[in-house]
């Protein structure tokens, strides 16, 4: 579980990167779960875009990504997830204590 802290870090770091990923009407599927699971092993820290199609709770899409991809939610704005995983082989991001 992360710390009001670590979330902060996460925060700002992740102001700065696009959005990987695009949620639309047809909601969360298998190969975009495993796709999401990929790419957190690889940078740790994303962004996914919910688009206006979609009429599923944002919050509620942001769990189930998060129990489905083993990730923690650092934040749910607008329409913005982050998404944020420790690497197994390719840990960049230390988080503060």
């Amino acid at each position: 579980m992360l710390k009001g802290k670590q979330k902060r870090y996460l925060r700002s770091l992740a102001h700065h990167i696009d959005p990987t990923f695009q949620i639309g009407k047809t909601g969360i599927n298998e190969n975009m779960v495993a796709q999401l699971k990929d790419i957190l092993e690889k940078r740790e820290l994303i962004k996914i875009h919910v688009l206006q199609n979609n009429l599923d709770d944002k919050n509620e899409l942001a769990e189930q990504l998060s129990q489905a991809t083993a990730s923690e939610v650092v934040q749910v704005i607008g329409s913005m997830i982050i998404l944020y995983k420790e690497s197994q082989e390719n840990k960049e991001i230390h988080l503060p204590s």
